[in-house]
């Protein structure tokens, strides 16, 4: 492996291929401000806590159950 290790070597073969790259990089940035946009903002906005908002702590378990059991009986 010469006289560095696999982890660096690794690094720079990235390293090396993202300097080079033109449109690879606009690509990387349109992906990342993409998933950013779907974990961070849609997340807070569209997908609220429901456990959070349905039990007092520590009562999440039974609440779980509960819906489990009363929507497998439907």
């Amino acid at each position: 492996m010469g006289k560095h290790g696999f982890w660096y070597e690794a690094f720079h073969l990235y390293c090396d291929g993202f300097r080079q790259m033109t449109l690879g990089k606009t690509l990387w940035l349109i992906i990342g401000i993409k998933l950013f946009i779907m974990f961070a903002i849609l997340k807070v906005f569209f997908f609220p806590n429901f456990l959070k908002q349905n039990t007092e702590k520590g009562g999440e378990a039974d609440f779980v159950t509960t819906e489990f059991v009363e929507r497998s009986l439907e």
